[in-house]
């Protein structure tokens, strides 16, 4: 994994102190080895409100991809396998990845982005992990910050 601090928890939590964290989404998702800048404006478009970056338990997650024990709708193949090795490795040696990007979709909160972190982290030993939370209505925001089940 690579030692690039552009994209991390600290620079996504400088940008949302500047209120800034939607353009630090859209920049980190049009990114070499993110290269999702249609998700970037999916994203902008139906749910433009931000939070975090807030520390959230995988086990409250919904991934879209992942193990083939896992409930997800895309399972890794073997050739992803050393991909994850891998950062697993960069994991124990200290590499802190960038955060999760993660949607509210009702009562469901869905990783978009970060899918192989997750299983990267969780394989680590880690439980939870920083993430952005991007939501439809402002309002939700609101009701997800007081809500003391997100507690991470």
């Amino acid at each position: 994994m690579a030692d690039d601090q552009e994209f991390s928890v600290d620079s996504a939590r400088e940008a949302a102190d500047r209120g800034e964290l939607r353009e630090w989404v859209a920049e980190f998702l049009a990114s070499p080895g993110s290269d999702n800048a249609a998700l970037a404006d999916q994203l902008a478009e139906q749910r433009p409100h931000w939070l975090g970056p807030v520390r959230l338990r995988f086990n409250e997650l919904h991934r879209l991809a992942g193990p083939p024990d896992a409930p997800v709708l895309d399972r890794f193949d073997d050739d992803e396998s050393d991909y994850l090795d891998d950062m697993e490795d960069s994991l124990d040696d200290g590499w802190n990845p960038p955060p999760l990007i993660v949607s509210s979709r009702g009562d469901q909160l869905v990783v978009e982005d970060g899918n192989h972190r997750v299983e990267g982290l969780r394989r680590s030993g880690r439980h939870n992990y920083w993430a952005l939370v991007c939501f439809e209505h402002e309002a939700d925001v609101d009701r997800f910050v007081e809500d003391p089940e997100h507690a991470g």
